[in-house]
Formats: structure tokens, C-alpha cells, sequence
């Protein structure tokens, strides 16, 4: 089998469909390298000092695991240097990075949650990075917060890593949806899968359902004629999978179908979901769509909505289309 590296999968994408420029072909191999250093510093555990919580919490009020730390240092480290980005927003700092004056500005935005699914990093559980990119406004100075304010629709690119039993990079710049394997011995991403496809119906699902008691009519509904199986209005049976950690549940959705739900509650009515339309939804949303599925907050779809803050949250319903379009038909009855 002929291995293809990232670097050229990449340099292939943009001779096909003319959407990878070299400056944003650069960034993602730096977004790249970046992942393979944090999964080798998840990789060492206990052995590299890096388990436990840092004794401080981020801009969300959730207390810092050490490698949240580290994995956004990484981030912000590879990237500040090589000219391609103009500032850079990460789940982990209340506002805005700019690029040091003494770097080169770039024409590119770039959010990321360092380490998504932080309560199962001292278990040895599946947790990874997510991010997107987005062009600069034109005529852009000193790059604000409101630069960033842009829908879904605006990615340039969007992808995660999963730090499991492989580690792997799951990428989309508008042109489908492609995973790489780490070669841990070469150092190399190696393209494994391409053109992957969420299969459109589907018998399984994910949800928290410890918070059964807090969830609006429409989620209730919808779980319950799942639970009902063969017997019920949907006719089969499901099984139902949560790992908590965001990447983990939305790779297997990827590899064989699902659906996953992190729905708004009655538990605090000023907060409109847990997940943050920027850092989560927007990039998984971009890739659960270039993979044919669909992805909404309950009304409309999660790329359309304009952010109007930098950590905003939202509901999510993303996964194989038929069930997404059903819970979906449920929140507008």
C-alpha cells in the first residue's frame, strides 16, 4: 500500500480543488506537529508527571487538569512563530491571543480546545484536541474578539486528534472528510481513510443520561421511543454509548453512524448548552456535515448561527442525518 503523508495529501487537495493555499497547507502541518507533541507528552501518563489537576481553573469556572496547561501551551508555542495566523483563541484563556509583534502577521484565525475530554485523562480514556481555522476579515489591523465572530460557514478548515489506543487526525477543508494515523516510530501522520461517510440511519446513540431529569419534552420523547426499541414508534433497537469525551463519541459517529446529543436543560435556563459553539460545535459541526450528516442546536443548523461571544455555548444534535433530522422535527413541534 502507497503511504500518503498529510504534507502530501494536503499539497494533492489543493491541485484537486484549489482551496489549500501554502500558507494554510503550513498552519495545518504546525496544528499537526503540535498534536503529536501532546500525544506523546498524554502518551508518558503518570510517567511524565503531567496526571492531577493544576490546582486552578480556566475562564469557564472548570478546574485545570495539568495537561490542559500543557496541551494549550503546546498550541499556543508551535504556532505563534511561522507568519501564517493573525491571533489564535483557545477554550483555556479568557480572551484573545495576538501574534507577538515580532512574528510576521498572517491572514488566519485559529481556535482550539487543547484538551477535550479533561475528566478522562487520569483514567486512560480516549480524550483529544479540536480546531478550527478562519480567514482574517479583510483590511483587518489589531486583530479583536469580534474578528472572530464569524458563522460556522466561514471555516477554511476544520479537524481533531484522538490520543487513544492509535492516535489519529481527523481533517476536512470544505472538500470531505479525511483521517491520518500517527506512525509513532517515523514521527508521521499517514492518511488511513478517505472520503469517510457517516452511514445516514442508525441504531446507536450517545447521551448523558444522568441528566435524564433535566432534559426539555423534545429529548425526553426522543430517547424514550429509543429505548422502547422494536416495540416502539422507531422500530429497532438501540444502544446507547457515552464516553465523555467529545472527540472519542463524535470519531465513532464518523466511523459507523450514531447520534450524539449534549442538549440544553432546565438546570440553568441562562445557559443555552454546555459545549462552545467555536471551540466544539463549529469544527465538529463542519466535518459531521462534509461527512454527509447534519449537525443542529435543536432548531437550525449549528453552522449558521453567528457567534455573538467568544466562549458562547450551545446545544448539540450531531450525527447520522435521518435522527438528527427527527430530534430536530421534535424541538420545531
Amino acid at each position: 500500500m502507497k503511504r500518503i503523508s498529510l504534507t502530501q495529501h494536503l499539497i494533492e487537495q489543493q491541485r484537486l480543488h484549489n482551496s489549500i493555499p501554502s500558507e494554510l497547507r503550513l498552519l495545518i502541518e504546525v496544528v499537526g506537529r503540535a498534536c503529536k507533541t501532546i500525544s506523546h507528552a498524554v502518551g508518558k501518563g503518570a510517567l511524565g508527571e503531567v496526571l492531577g489537576s493544576a490546582e486552578s481553573e480556566n475562564v469557564q469556572g472548570e478546574v485545570q487538569k495539568k495537561l490542559d496547561i500543557i496541551s494549550n501551551e503546546i498550541l499556543l508555542e508551535a504556532n505563534e512563530w511561522g507568519g501564517h495566523l493573525a491571533a489564535m483563541a483557545s477554550e483555556e484563556m479568557e480572551s484573545i491571543h495576538p501574534i507577538p509583534n515580532r512574528y510576521p502577521q498572517g491572514e488566519y484565525l485559529l481556535l482550539f480546545d487543547p484538551l477535550d475530554g479533561s475528566s478522562n485523562i487520569d483514567v486512560n480514556v480516549s480524550i483529544g484536541t479540536i480546531f478550527s481555522v478562519l480567514k482574517a476579515p479583510e483590511g483587518m489591523a489589531a486583530p479583536t474578539e469580534q474578528d472572530f465572530m464569524q458563522a460556522g460557514r466561514r471555516q477554511v478548515a476544520a479537524g481533531y486528534a484522538v490520543y487513544g489506543p492509535q492516535t489519529m487526525l481527523v481533517l476536512t477543508t470544505g472538500n470531505g472528510v479525511h483521517c491520518f494515523t500517527l506512525d509513532r516510530e517515523m514521527g508521521a501522520w499517514v492518511l488511513t481513510q478517505a472520503d469517510m461517510q457517516i452511514p445516514a440511519e442508525t441504531k446507536e446513540f450517545s447521551i448523558n443520561a444522568s441528566n435524564m431529569r433535566h432534559w426539555f419534552p423534545p429529548v425526553t420523547r426522543y430517547v424514550d421511543e429509543m429505548l422502547e426499541g422494536c416495540t416502539g414508534p422507531l422500530k429497532k433497537d438501540f444502544n446507547m454509548r457515552w464516553v465523555a469525551s467529545m472527540v472519542a463519541d463524535v470519531h465513532r459517529i464518523l466511523s459507523r453512524g450514531g447520534i450524539f446529543m449534549y442538549p440544553a436543560d432546565s438546570r440553568d435556563l441562562s445557559m443555552p448548552g454546555k459545549l462552545r459553539l467555536m471551540y466544539e460545535a463549529n469544527p465538529m459541526a463542519m466535518i459531521v456535515e462534509q461527512a454527509g450528516g447534519a449537525a443542529t442546536d435543536g432548531k437550525q443548523s449549528i453552522l449558521d448561527i453567528t457567534p455573538h461571544k467568544l466562549h458562547q455555548r450551545v446545544p448539540v444534535f450531531l450525527g447520522s442525518k435521518s435522527e438528527v433530522e427527527r430530534i430536530t422535527r421534535y424541538h420545531t413541534e
